[in-house]
């Protein structure tokens, strides 16, 4: 007889043990799982397809086919003719409406959003010290940023200015000589750099907001050390307040470059051209003078001044904007 062990090891397999499968490799999908999968992506695209298709159609489209638009001759009814950069050509040498444009915006950008950053951030310091009745204050104040890019303000603004507007009929029961605003090259611009600022609503809303998020443990401290309200404001609030300013900046860089309706209501670009914004001609160009071509050009134009002045103000910002993460 075979012992029992020897038995035992005659009945086991001669070849090599093979190692289990990673269990990764053995897991095995079930088909319905899949569908679900399927499902739920088809379900994710139908959501957002109303945007998808807004965005494809009405901004990305529009985007490239300007640019194309750029380099061509199109008079809004024939067909595109490719012309290369003469349009860039002609803009920048043989045109001096477009360097005239460029100035008064420039001119006009560069005052009008100071003023309404500064103007929005002293009411914001005012409506912060005040307790009772905020809300109303701060909706009353918010009211001309909802109305004053509108036509209807544009007109009354127009007639506010007027020869024998309620400005001059003001000036004339002070016994002060009265003015033509409108009608002066001088003064023309300076009325809808005011319209400009008095639109401070939004602004001031988002100082006020940054204002509220400063912790008053900084004021009383430094208070007992002997800082008064003028230093604690440049110390303190100023410093704290930087990344509130930046955006801030930002925005109304980008609304002042692109302002357009006060220039055609009010003034329609008078007098002398003196009050022609850059957004007005490029109107011009394209639905007056039928030159779509050549606007398309001046839009490309004005994105990249904008970008060029956004990177510089991001760039700068490494140098006086402080965060509360560069403090750990």
């Amino acid at each position: 007889m075979i012992p029992e062990e020897k038995a035992h090891e005659k009945l086991e397999p001669q070849h090599p043990e093979k190692k289990p499968k990673d269990k990764k490799q053995m897991k095995v999908v079930p088909p319905n799982r899949k569908i679900k999968s399927d499902n739920k992506n088809v379900t994710g695209y139908l959501f957002i397809s109303p945007f998808l298709i807004g965005f494809l159609s009405l901004t990305l489209f529009p985007i490239l086919y300007s640019l194309y638009l750029s380099f061509t001759d199109f008079d809004l009814m024939g067909t595109p003719n490719w012309i290369g950069l003469e349009n860039y050509e002609r803009m920048f040498t043989n045109d001096p409406t477009f360097w005239q444009a460029m100035k008064v915006t420039f001119f006009y950008a560069g005052i009008a959003v100071p003023v309404r950053l500064v103007f929005a951030l002293l009411v914001a310091l005012a409506l912060n010290k005040v307790v009772e009745m905020v809300g109303l204050y701060r909706t009353l104040l918010y009211l001309p940023s909802v109305v004053g890019g509108s036509i209807a303000v544009s007109i009354m603004w127009r007639q506010l200015f007027g020869d024998d507007g309620a400005f001059n009929s003001l000036l004339a029961t002070l016994g002060i000589p009265t003015h033509s605003w409108l009608g002066d090259p001088d003064t023309a611009i300076w009325t809808l750099i005011v319209l400009y600022g008095w639109q401070f609503g939004s602004s001031m809303l988002i100082f006020l907001a940054g204002l509220r998020n400063i912790p008053k443990t900084f004021y009383e401290a430094s208070s007992v050390d002997g800082a008064g309200p003028l230093r604690q404001f440049f110390i303190i609030t100023i410093p704290l307040l930087t990344p509130v300013i930046l955006f801030n900046t930002i925005m109304q860089v980008i609304q002042g470059f692109m302002a357009f309706t006060p220039s055609f209501v009010v003034t329609n670009g008078g007098p002398v051209d003196s009050t022609l914004l850059y957004v007005l001609y490029m109107y011009r160009r394209a639905f007056e003078y039928f030159d779509m071509g050549y606007a398309s050009a001046m839009a490309w134009v004005m994105l990249v001044i904008i970008a060029i002045f956004t990177a510089i103000i991001f760039k700068s910002s490494e140098h006086w904007v402080h965060y509360e993460a560069d403090n750990k």
